[in-house]
């Protein structure tokens, strides 16, 4: 069963402090949102958590094993992982791009299996049609998505998202994160995002955690217990309504207590 353990984490970049003693268990398969304002250490979080950053104290396990005691050809297999949307750093075309996310067993030739799973992830955000396109022509949204095809084309049991419905409308928003729940409830993956949408966050994740300033873990827990009035007061200093819709709870910003 994938698990990330978060035990006494602390990390900060030079003299400044950016996470403050988090605990955390994320397990078994599941979608869990990652919510809270800008500069409170969800990104520094993750990569924390994928082995990317080391902490200053503390320790990650995944799957019960502290995530420095692995390779990094070892943790790219069981973790996969989508930053923010970038352009990649020089031309190539939509199918290239996702197979730098597949690590090919043939290692310095293509193999088949490995451009099949390219054409999958494709398939899967209905972008097939792209695939010989350059990255340079597409729009900020296609490229959001060519970024999650090439997190799913590893086909790893936990994936990590930074942001993954950013400069996405509205309908490849829900699109995407409709896909990711069902990733994570009919093929067992572990799936942990962040998100600034609250409602996203309500609407389909099954855990949400919420860090607040200074770095340190607010709640955490299922939307209908995590995502309240009063929370969001307290976090984001944003008076609002939530209503219930469908059993889940839903916000509508009323106003900033400043600014």
């Amino acid at each position: 069963m994938p698990s990330i353990d978060v035990r006494g984490l602390c990390f900060g970049y030079g003299r400044t402090p950016v996470l403050h003693d988090i605990d955390v268990l994320i397990e078994g398969k599941g979608l869990t949102c990652i919510i809270g304002p800008n500069g409170v250490g969800k990104s520094t979080l993750i990569k924390c958590m994928n082995g990317l950053l080391k902490p200053t104290s503390g320790e990650v396990l995944v799957n019960g094993r502290s995530v420095s005691d692995y390779s990094i050809d070892e943790i790219s297999h069981v973790m996969g992982y989508v930053p923010a949307a970038a352009q990649p750093g020089f031309p190539m075309s939509v199918v290239d791009s996702i197979l730098i996310g597949r690590d090919s067993k043939s290692k310095w030739r293509l193999d088949p299996e490995d451009v099949a799973a390219a054409y999958r992830s494709l398939r899967t955000m209905r972008m097939e049609g792209l695939a010989l396109r350059g990255c340079s022509e597409l729009s900020a949204g296609q490229m959001q998505k060519v970024n999650l095809c090439r997190g799913l084309v590893r086909e790893s049991e936990i994936l990590i998202l930074d942001e993954p419905t950013s400069n996405l409308d509205v309908k490849h928003q829900l699109f995407v994160a409709n896909f990711l729940q069902v990733l994570a409830h009919e093929s067992g993956t572990q799936v942990v995002m962040i998100s600034h949408d609250l409602n996203i966050a309500s609407r389909f994740a099954d855990a949400v955690l919420v860090l607040r300033e200074p770095g340190e873990v607010e709640a955490f827990g299922h939307p209908c217990d995590v995502i309240t009035e009063e929370m969001i007061r307290k976090v984001y200093s944003v008076r609002s309504k939530v209503v219930d819709i469908e059993g889940r709870p839903h916000v509508i910003p009323m106003t900033a207590e400043s600014w």
